[in-house]
């Protein structure tokens, strides 16, 4: 049996091109999380799990993560982020360590339910876990779907209904929503506002407290 190969060492440059390509979708993205952090105090310390380049990180001011991608990695590191080589499944850092962690591709995960026990371990007690997800009953789920690109073939996807319930599973209480992404991405030309909850908008961000 062939192993497939890792898009996300194969294909660098494509992924890196998906930014330049949608700026505005992920300007609005950035703002959703953004909305989210706001609800937290200043100066905290946490982690970005699945840091890919970079590119969310450097936004928001975080400076440390993990990423598997030897590829991704290297350009992460480059700019200045202190980034190991680990699974969300498995991460590398003591009990109680952070105030916060974030996750924005749980799509590409192996096991979101073990990331979340992770995240869990990892987080102080009234620490909080953010996840920024493609919903998937919203409309780009299924346009991605259809497509199914390199980077998406083996991606699963998550309702919010049960991305509140592997919290909840994992011991995450208090869930909040912020959705963006009201559009097709191939028409947006402008950052889209971000509103509170869910159903409407195809990108989420759930904030939930230990």
């Amino acid at each position: 049996m062939l192993l497939q190969k890792n898009p996300f060492e194969t294909h660098v440059d494509e992924y890196e091109a998906w930014f330049d390509n949608y700026p505005f979708v992920f300007s609005s993205e950035m703002l959703a999380i953004k909305r989210q952090f706001e609800k937290l105090p200043e100066n905290l310390i946490g982690i970005e799990v699945g840091m890919g380049s970079g590119r969310y990180a450097v936004e928001l001011g975080i400076k440390e993560g993990i990423e598997p991608s030897v590829a991704l990695r290297e350009l992460a590191l480059k700019k200045g982020l202190d980034v190991m080589d680990a699974v969300a499944e498995h991460l590398p850092y003591a009990d109680l360590s952070f105030d916060f962690v974030l996750f924005v591709s749980i799509e590409h995960l192996s096991n979101l339910k073990q990331a979340l026990m992770e995240a869990h371990r990892v987080l102080k007690p009234e620490a909080h876990v953010l996840i920024a997800f493609i919903d998937k009953n919203s409309s780009l789920f299924k346009k991605y779907n259809e497509k199914r690109t390199v980077f998406y073939q083996q991606a699963k996807f998550y309702s919010v209904d049960k991305v509140t319930s592997l919290l909840k599973e994992c011991g995450f209480k208090e869930p909040q929503f912020m959705q963006t992404l009201f559009t097709d991405i191939d028409e947006i030309d402008e950052t889209e506002e971000a509103i509170d909850g869910y159903g409407e908008g195809s990108f989420v961000v759930v904030l939930a407290r230990k």
